[in-house]
């Protein structure tokens, strides 16, 4: 039984999956997978303070060698739903382009790996696919916690590509072989409110914060390497809560993010961002949290078999890159060889999210390229 990428992924696209709301997309895709042979299981996660999640994996074939698709199927909100030229969840197909919310962030994606699967009818080896809810989200009841079940359950895949769009104008131009790191820092410089005109009886905090931030935004990290761009720091906001002009403020709160390559680690980088904030003020707090360490995933046998797929369908030569945010294949990296590639990413997280019909039905013929070759190599 063959399906029809465009048909499932306007089904998928028709349930309004916000993270942490399923909206039926789950069942959508069980169905069809069960229909071409898988064995689905639904994992539901739960962790007190954060959003219950289901997830689905699904397996055909028990045996070695096992290559696996991670996805989700949670979307962002929609924004402003007039600016929208169609329903963001009507699926709509004008002039050759698919409309709608999770298009290209990951739903037609994953709607082309299913149909490509649907097309091998025998294989020595397995086939599953990964599927969270919690990709958008905080990213805690979802690929984490399917993973460690993987590994619990004898499941651990051989090699693992993440479906997330990756190309910027064509299918085939770019796949991702790591990506960087991600750390977010908080801080807050304490001091003593008072008023303006008897500063003596106040202590501003200001100064202090602007005198870190200086020195974080002058501080040159790295230059990079053959596979990543420089380590780089943003400062992002600088708040006071003061909405009159003759208050000295208690507190002073600044965030940042740095974005860091694999010649960082996050020890390291906390390490210096302490003593900035200790050479210029000794009342402060600073709250570091990590979303993701950097990686890489060295040329070999799945960048291979990318590299000739797409090579054989498209004629192209990919670029392996480490460019982009994060994704979930921060987790994976721990189990397995993973490597990203799907569709056009324009249009992600944008109002009129979109598709072109031809890229799906491009990206199937792609992704089946890649399976036989698995299965042949």
């Amino acid at each position: 039984m063959s399906i029809d990428p465009i048909i499932l992924s306007q089904d998928l696209i028709k349930c309004p999956s916000f993270t942490p709301n399923d909206a039926g997309a789950l069942d959508v895709l069980a169905k069809a997978l069960t229909s071409i042979g898988f064995e689905c299981t639904r994992l539901p996660f739960s962790e007190e303070g954060t959003p219950d999640i289901d997830n689905l994996f699904a397996r055909r074939g028990t045996k070695s060698p096992h290559i696996c698709y991670a996805g989700h199927t949670d979307v962002v909100p929609i924004g402003d739903l007039n600016d929208w030229k169609h329903d963001p969840f009507a699926a709509i197909i004008e002039d050759g382009i698919l409309y709608g919310r999770g298009a290209s962030d990951m739903k037609c994606g994953i709607a082309s790996f299913v149909a490509a699967v649907s097309e091998i009818d025998d294989f020595d080896g397995s086939i599953s696919l990964l599927i969270t809810g919690d990709e958008e989200g905080p990213a805690i009841n979802g690929t984490v916690k399917m993973l460690k079940w993987l590994e619990e359950h004898n499941q651990v895949p051989d090699m693992c590509i993440v479906g997330e769009p990756t190309n910027t104008h064509k299918i085939g131009e770019m796949a991702k072989i790591g990506r960087r790191g991600s750390l977010n820092g908080t801080l807050t410089v304490h001091g003593t409110q008072g008023h303006v005109a008897y500063q003596h009886l106040a202590d501003n905090p200001i100064p202090r914060l602007i005198k870190i931030l200086d020195d974080l935004n002058k501080w040159e990290i790295d230059q990079g390497n053959d596979f990543f761009d420089p380590t780089n720091l943003e400062i992002v906001t600088i708040d006071v809560g003061n909405k009159v002009s003759n208050v000295i403020p208690m507190n002073a709160t600044a965030k940042f993010n740095i974005r860091f390559n694999s010649e960082q680690n996050a020890d390291g980088l906390t390490k210096i961002i302490t003593n900035i904030c200790n050479t210029h003020s000794e009342n402060h707090t600073l709250d570091i949290n990590v979303s993701g360490d950097s990686f890489l995933t060295p040329k070999g046998d799945l960048s291979e078999l990318i590299e000739q797929g797409i090579k054989e369908i498209t004629g192209k030569t990919v670029k392996f890159s480490t460019t982009g945010g994060t994704s979930d294949a921060r987790f994976i990296k721990n189990y397995c060889p993973v490597i990203e590639f799907g569709l056009i990413n324009k249009t992600i997280h944008k109002v009129n999210e979109c598709v072109k019909v031809s890229d799906i039905i491009l990206l199937k013929d792609i992704y089946l390229s890649i399976i036989r070759k698995f299965f042949s190599s």
